[in-house]
């Protein structure tokens, strides 16, 4: 996985607020929304993201758009890193 690759990608598709996040195992995100689209592309770890219709496991090298105002919820299974970007 070439970071830098994917973080200029992602500024051509109009991503902007790039930046790397890490969480712990155990980290809970409650239930919230955004005012843009949010994407997430796992670089190491394990992750779950819950929407109101559907549960998503994300692991390394896996990525999630979430939609501008749609709920939603995050849970940590193991040490994890991954890119974050929103889109206005």
């Amino acid at each position: 996985m070439n970071i830098d690759e994917i973080i200029k990608n992602l500024e051509k598709e109009g991503y902007t607020n790039i930046f790397i996040w890490s969480d712990t195992k155990g980290t809970h995100y409650d239930w919230h929304t955004h005012p843009y689209e949010e994407i997430r592309i796992m670089i190491k770890g394990e992750m779950i993201i819950n929407t109101k219709e559907k549960t998503y496991l994300l692991k390394a090298g896996d990525k999630l758009k979430v939609p501008a105002g749609e709920e939603h919820n995050a849970e940590i299974l193991e040490d994890c890193e991954y890119i974050c970007a929103s889109k206005i």
